[in-house]
């Protein structure tokens, strides 16, 4: 197999269950991001509360997440990623069973108790799955895996908000939920099936403080990955829109439960389709000057959106945007599955989610924060701008990653 092999990474069968788990367990989570958004805006009408679901959900992300990459380092990161799932399908279940018992005027605050429980576990999914992938595809199709995993988790935020919007406008919450129950089985059970041989690593001595400290200081010395990981955590702390897709939905643009499926499914289709092109075109030749204006257009469509009032004008901005960020993802995917050694790639993939995973909540807070300060439509056209700033900023003062150029394993 070849990278010029555009399939290469999905024809290793440990690698297609890998894509199935991965797949059902983004649904999962986008479909209770639609339910949860929905249920709480409707109670409260408070722009801050839905802030709230993602920060109870990354306090105790970032809180265990160096933790994890050192566990994902020293421990088999099947298993790791095998119990993480079995945690996350316990809260979906108990998150069921809670609205199936209770009724329409239940508290919200234990759906904040079921987020941060999922916050500990999805810190410790996210790492080791990620660095799992090292483990189960060859070293030349590290770049096509890069792409087929981010178009395997940009599909999941297309089916899955799709999925939670027609589902919670056709059957409603309960029968929603159940659902999502059925698919953290599936996520469990292909994660079980996989089948490979962990990479042998080289364990070494020393603390879990000393330990995460090494895997610090390479990412220190590491100006290009340190550059990727600083510009994409910028413009998506400051630059996203999902966590107010509610109020646009509900007040902007009138379009219910459904139109907000719509609306939190076009990013990840503009992603899915650009992640089919990457993967049928060679790598980029200039891949820093690609990332870099990838962010910025991604920064443009988010002030576009905050200032459109027409439907169509909103799905097809967020489709590009979403486009935009796939390229992003793919291009720090494979400069961390490239150079980063395999004994470290937990460690470094903590810091990944630190700051690439922990953005999505850390900015769906922000946007709540600032929405009920300013309004959802500033508040979205200045994190747009401010993503826009933050490109030129880093162009200006990292050489070294607009210089960058075509990613491939030595």
């Amino acid at each position: 197999m070849t990278t010029a092999d555009p399939y290469a990474a999905l024809r290793v069968r440990a690698f297609q269950w890998f894509i199935v788990s991965m797949l059902a367990m983004t649904m999962v989570a986008q479909v209770q991001n639609v339910v949860l958004g929905w249920t709480v805006y409707q109670v409260t009408r408070d722009p801050l509360a839905l802030g709230l679901i993602g920060l109870a959900e990354v306090v105790p992300y970032v809180g265990v997440a160096l933790l994890a990459g050192y566990v994902a380092d020293r421990t088999d990161r099947k298993r790791v990623s095998a119990i993480s799932l079995g945690v996350l399908l316990a809260a979906t279940v108990v998150l069921a069973v809670y609205v199936h018992t209770t009724g329409e005027a239940r508290p919200i605050w234990p759906y904040y108790v079921v987020i941060a429980v999922c916050g500990v576990a999805r810190a410790f999914l996210q790492v080791s799955r990620s660095a799992l992938v090292a483990e189960i595809v060859p070293r030349a199709t590290y770049v096509n895996a890069a792409t087929w995993r981010s178009s395997t988790w940009q599909l999941g935020l297309v089916l899955g908000p799709a999925v939670g919007g027609l589902l919670l406008g056709g059957i409603g919450m309960r029968a929603t939920l159940g659902v999502n129950v059925g698919l953290s089985v599936v996520a469990l059970l292909a994660m079980l099936v996989l089948r490979h041989t962990p990479t042998p690593l080289e364990r070494g001595a020393g603390s879990v403080l000393r330990n995460v400290a090494e895997g610090l200081r390479f990412l220190r010395v590491n100006q290009v990955i340190l550059a990727a990981l600083s510009l994409d955590l910028v413009a998506v702390l400051f630059g996203g829109a999902v966590a107010l897709m509610p109020v646009f939905a509900v007040d902007i643009l009138g379009v219910g439960p459904r139109g907000m499926g719509i609306l939190q499914g076009a990013p990840g289709a503009g992603a899915v389709l650009m992640a089919f092109y990457l993967a049928h075109r060679r790598p980029f030749r200039r891949a820093g000057r690609a990332l870099l204006l990838a962010v910025a257009v991604f920064g443009a469509c988010m002030i576009g959106f905050g200032l459109s009032t027409s439907f169509p004008l909103s799905v097809a901005l967020l489709f590009i945007s979403g486009a935009a960020d796939n390229i992003s993802a793919v291009i720090r995917s494979s400069l961390i599955q490239v150079l980063v050694p395999p004994e470290m790639l937990g460690r470094i993939s903590a810091v990944n989610a630190i700051f690439i995973g922990s953005s999505n909540e850390l900015g769906a807070f922000e946007s709540g924060a600032v929405a009920r300060w300013l309004g959802a439509v500033p508040t979205v056209v200045l994190g747009g701008v401010v993503a826009m700033v933050t490109v030129g900023v880093t162009a200006w003062r990292v050489p070294v990653l607009r210089r960058l150029r075509e990613i491939a394993p030595p």
